[in-house]
Order: C-alpha cells, then sequence, then structure tokens
C-alpha cells in the first residue's frame, strides 16, 4: 500500500486540469487523503505564521486563558490542553489549539453566529500573521474544490458560492513535549473524521499522523517537505452519499526519542457558508451513494460540536 499517498504536482491543475482532477478524485476515493507538492501557499506566510504560533502558545497559562471562549463552543480563540476529545471517546486528547476564523463585513448575515477572533495584545504580530496564512489556505482550499468538483462532473465553480462566506478556521495546534515517554501505540488525538468540506494541512513538524485504510490498516501518512495533505471531511462525505469518503485518521505518540519534542501543525478546515443545505449530488446517488435527511452546514456543524465536547450538550 506504499504508493496509497503518491503525491499530486499542483503544476498538473495548471497543465491539464481534468488529469489533476481524476488523480485528485481516485486518492479520495481510495483513501480519503491526497498528497499535494508544489502547493502555492507562501513559505514567508507559513513561517510568520508558525512563529507567531509558537510565542503564543509560550505564554502562561493565565495569558491564554484570557482567550478562552468555552460558551462559544471555543470557536474562536484558545482552547486549553485537554478539553476536546473525538467522538465517541472520554478520554481528552493531548492538546492545546487556537481557532482564527473568517474576518466578515460589517453587515454580513453570517455574523450573529461567526464571532470575530480575538486579538493577542501579548503576540504583536500574531493576528497580522495568522490571518494571512488563513487567507492563503483559504484561496488555496477554494482552488483545490474546483479539482474536486470537475470529479464529482460539477461545473468547476460549483463551490464557489458556497463556501466564500463559509464559517473556515485555521487551526493552530500544539501538542505539548511528554517528559514521560508514553506507551508506544497510545495516542495523542484519537481516532476521528474531520466535520468540515476539506481540511488542508502542512506537514507537522513531528510525525504520527495516521489514516484508517478501508482494508482495517493504519497507514502512516509521511508526506514529502514542502508538500501539503488535504482530506475529505464529514460534509463532503455527506453531500457525495459516501462516494468520497471522510476517513478516521489519529495521531499517535511518538518514539521514546522523540517523545520531549513538541509537535506543531496548522491544518485549515474548509466550511460550507452557514446556511447551504447539505444534500446528496444526485449523480453520487445514481453511483450508489447512501441517502441522508438535508441538513444545513450550520445545523451539523452544531451537532458535531456537542458530540466532541466544545459544545454543551
Amino acid at each position: 500500500m506504499s504508493n496509497l499517498f503518491e503525491p499530486i504536482p499542483y503544476s498538473l491543475w495548471k497543465e491539464d486540469k481534468q488529469a489533476f482532477s481524476k488523480r485528485l478524485g481516485s486518492s479520495f476515493r481510495e483513501t480519503g487523503f491526497a498528497v499535494i507538492t508544489g502547493h502555492p501557499v507562501n513559505q514567508a506566510i507559513i513561517d510568520e505564521a508558525n512563529d507567531a504560533a509558537k510565542a503564543f502558545f509560550a505564554l502562561s497559562k493565565d495569558a491564554k486563558e484570557k482567550y478562552h471562549d468555552a460558551e462559544g463552543g471555543r470557536q474562536r480563540g484558545y482552547t486549553p490542553f485537554g478539553t476536546e476529545n473525538a467522538k465517541g471517546q472520554k478520554a481528552a486528547d493531548l492538546k492545546e489549539f487556537w481557532h482564527t476564523g473568517r474576518k466578515l463585513p460589517a453587515d454580513s448575515k453570517y455574523r450573529a453566529t461567526m464571532k470575530d477572533t480575538p486579538v493577542v495584545d501579548e503576540v504583536p504580530e500574531f493576528d497580522a500573521a495568522t490571518y494571512a496564512f488563513y487567507t492563503e489556505m483559504d484561496e488555496f482550499g477554494r482552488d483545490l474544490l474546483r479539482a474536486v468538483a470537475l470529479h464529482l462532473e460539477l461545473p468547476e465553480d460549483w463551490f464557489d458560492d458556497k463556501v466564500e462566506s463559509g464559517n473556515s478556521i485555521l487551526r493552530l495546534l500544539h501538542y505539548p513535549p511528554q517528559d514521560n515517554p508514553p506507551p508506544k501505540g497510545t495516542v495523542r488525538a484519537a481516532a476521528h473524521e474531520d466535520i468540515n468540506v476539506i481540511t488542508l494541512l502542512l506537514g507537522a513538524e513531528e510525525a504520527g499522523l495516521e489514516v484508517l485504510h478501508r482494508s482495517g490498516d493504519w497507514l502512516s501518512v509521511n508526506p514529502p517537505a514542502g508538500s501539503l495533505v488535504i482530506n475529505c471531511g464529514d460534509m463532503l462525505q455527506r453531500l457525495t452519499g459516501g462516494v468520497l469518503p471522510s476517513t478516521t485518521h489519529r495521531v499517535v505518540n511518538p518514539e521514546p526519542e522523540r517523545a520531549k519534542f513538541p509537535r506543531y501543525s496548522t491544518p485549515f478546515f474548509l466550511h460550507f457558508n452557514q446556511d447551504f443545505l447539505i444534500e446528496q449530488l444526485p449523480q453520487c446517488l445514481e453511483e450508489g451513494g447512501k441517502t441522508q435527511p438535508p441538513i444545513t452546514a450550520q445545523d451539523y456543524l452544531m451537532e458535531r460540536l456537542r458530540e466532541i465536547g466544545l459544545v454543551k450538550a
């Protein structure tokens, strides 16, 4: 199975859109994941955002707690260590994180349910650096959705007006170092699926990402340096009736000699507009996709946030 995550060069999208969309769709159908090389996300912007994230997580517990919005479902700002759990799991994941969301115009109809991201006073460069990264990932994600649209035999721009104001989130993740190495095979983030449409993940500094293949085997995802991992979320799975699967994945604890090192990663969760009605595409049902009741993106999000402990049931 070593070739399941064979990298797809982004340059192919510029040369032959049909060929790129075919390879991306085939990878999604097999594993729910794909690896993209030569992505257009500016490396200087990535570096500045990562540096700002490390500076934030180095702040004291009290300083970070100022940005913790438990009542708001932790959709913006800081979430402390040991707060989120995977669906169906009682044990919390061994991580803390920050959420940066979309900046909306003052008259946006979505402002009632999409809060502004708090401003971090202690790290002056944080807000500009993280939002520049957000913007780059948002633009690239929408470009990749055009390839997904072609694979699904939709107009290339089909997703454009359905995600332009989506409640997409840049998550800055920190898995702290472990002074007492945990047993091999235990997890930092339990097995789960993502809620959103697609997730974009730039290579983490420490290994650990694994994907559950339909064969029952856990496969390590070790993309080449400078590449990007993309995976289907539950919303895309529901839209396609399961034709494009939202695959279970996890983050395992490192080997003992690496346990003392922190792990940082920066997934971007691309969402539909909150009032978009998710219902199965006819062509996917014809292909054997599963029928599910229509549901808005916002209602689906809240349902799932309750399941993972970020919103009170």
